[in-house]
Parts: C-alpha cells; sequence; structure tokens
C-alpha cells in the first residue's frame, strides 16, 4: 500500500494497573477482564466514527478523523469504564480504569498502520496521564469546538523524544461536578442571573449561564482573538460558575487585571475572581502601556 500523508487524531488507551489484576484475580480471570476491557474501547471508537489501528498488550491505537471526535471518544471511553461492573475479591473491590492521551497533527498511513512525529506526541500523552484521566496537546485543544475548550485546563510543559522545545499539555475534564443530594427540608435560593460582557476592538461576547466560559488568546481560534505578541494561543479563559466569574490563566506571561477603581492584580498559571468592570491584559503590564486590552463589565 502507498504511503498516504493525512491529518488524524492519534488516540492512545492504556488499561491501568495490569500488573496488580493479573496478581489480584489470576491469569486467565485477569485476562478475560482486560480482554472485555478491550473489546468496550474498540466499541466506543467504533460508535464515534474511529479507526482501531492495533492492539499493543493491554493498549488500544486507534485514529480519528478530528480532534472533536477523539475528544468526545475518550470521553466516552472513561465514562464507559466507570459503568463497568466492580470485582469483589479477598483483596477487596475492584475496578479497571485507563489513562487516555490523543493529539491531533500530520501522519503517514501505511499499511493499516499510522506512522510520524504526531504518533510519537500521542504515546508521550498517555505516558503522562494518570488513571481516569484523559491529557492531550494545546494544539490539539485549538482544534476542539467552544464547547469543548471550556472542559479543558492547562497542565504543564513536558518535553517530547526527539523535540528541542517543550509542548504544552492539557487536561480533558470529562466528569461531571459531584451531585451533593440535599435534604426537602434545606429551601434553595434562585439563582441570580449574571452576565459578564467581554469587548475587544469590535467584538463583544458575553460570559453567562448560557455560555459559562470564553477563551482569549493569540491564537485565530480563541474565542477573542487578541493581537498581543507576549500572549499565549490560548492565553487565558473568563468563566461563569454559580453566578461569579473568574479568570483562569494558562499562559507562559500571565494576565494582568485592573479594575475601573486602580486595582491591579496578576495571576499566572492560577485563577481569581474578577468583579464589576475593568480592563485585561494579556501578557503585558499595565506599566508598560499596552495597547490590547480587553475590557470587561459585569451586571
Amino acid at each position: 500500500m502507498t504511503p498516504t500523508n493525512t491529518t488524524l487524531a492519534i488516540l492512545f488507551a492504556d488499561i491501568s494497573g495490569s500488573t496488580r489484576i493479573f496478581e489480584t484475580l489470576g491469569d486467565v480471570a485477569a485476562r478475560h477482564k482486560i480482554a472485555q476491557c478491550l473489546d468496550l474501547l474498540g466499541d466506543v471508537v467504533t460508535e464515534h466514527k474511529g479507526t482501531l489501528v492495533k492492539t499493543i498488550g493491554d493498549e488500544v491505537m486507534c485514529t480519528f478523523p478530528s480532534a472533536e471526535d477523539a475528544a468526545t471518544a475518550a470521553c466516552a471511553m472513561q465514562g464507559a469504564l466507570e459503568e463497568t461492573a466492580t470485582e469483589y475479591t479477598a483483596s477487596g473491590p475492584m475496578s479497571l480504569s485507563i489513562r487516555v492521551g490523543f493529539h491531533y497533527g500530520p501522519a503517514v498511513v501505511e499499511d493499516s498502520d499510522v506512522f510520524g512525529d504526531s504518533v510519537n506526541v500521542a504515546s508521550r500523552m498517555v505516558s503522562l496521564a494518570k488513571a481516569g484521566q484523559i491529557i492531550t496537546t494545546q494544539q490539539t485543544v485549538e482544534q476542539l469546538p467552544a464547547n469543548l475548550r471550556g472542559s479543558v485546563r492547562f497542565v504543564d510543559h513536558a518535553p517530547v523524544k526527539g523535540k528541542k522545545e517543550t509542548i504544552d499539555i492539557c487536561e480533558l475534564l470529562w466528569q461531571q461536578e459531584d451531585v451533593t443530594r440535599i435534604a426537602s427540608s434545606v429551601v434553595l435560593s434562585k439563582p441570580v442571573e449574571a452576565l459578564m460582557h467581554l469587548t475587544y476592538r469590535d467584538r463583544t461576547l458575553t460570559v453567562s449561564q448560557e455560555r459559562p466560559s470564553v477563551f482569549l488568546g493569540r491564537s485565530a481560534t480563541a474565542d477573542i482573538s487578541v493581537d498581543e505578541t507576549l500572549a499565549s494561543r490560548q492565553h487565558a479563559k473568563v468563566e461563569y460558575r454559580k453566578g461569579k466569574f473568574y479568570i483562569v490563566d494558562q499562559s507562559t506571561n500571565g494576565t494582568h487585571i485592573r479594575s475601573d477603581d486602580g486595582s491591579e492584580s496578576f495571576v499566572r498559571r492560577e485563577e481569581a475572581p474578577i468583579t464589576g468592570s475593568g480592563v485585561i491584559s494579556l501578557g503585558k503590564a499595565f506599566k508598560q502601556n499596552p495597547t490590547e486590552i480587553v475590557r470587561y463589565r459585569a451586571e
């Protein structure tokens, strides 16, 4: 088969702690349990427009036509494993969990296999993931739709074999927040509706319960693309949570906030609440007289 150059999302899903599974269940039962898990992952791949490339021991390698397809499949994989039956053993309850890593980029397809730098990056992502986690690259996040980007948090910079520079890695959060049951005697007040308007040049977006996050950054794929050389491609996001607003920085140079009352604050790879009105500068301090600023106003 002639090699074909293409762009794909490459995803690895690895069963976590397989050694313990064999020690606890024994060889026959463990192999059966892992085979069931791999079959389940294969079904999820097919349901989300993916192609199962191969199974490597207790790990699957698969591809998807888009970053979005890979992301939704990764979440479905974690959800499917969460719902599998728990084994009760002499050592206590035991259930399977997986680590997932994926990356979207150029690849070479040949003889039903996939090769190239993107495969190496995706393999590195799964090696960085913990049980129950989904890890990907910032480059991949930039290809996701806004609703999925809102479920991503920056993790760290990581080296990748064969690359001189580190790459930004992110976690895709797939679990809904735990819901606490409330006693019927507790009276819940109606949540206060709140809006925050973000304006850059002639573009205004509103953060609210209907649109709970807006990304700011230098990338053309950011919700608000800011023409600032010191800004990261996906620099920060403004989030709505239970009637309040927060700015979450995931950049190299940090985010500067100045309210209209004159107070200033700075966040770098952390978050802070924002209220009232003021301006946001991505990467450049206000003493440097930034011109590319985002104005915010809450109501």
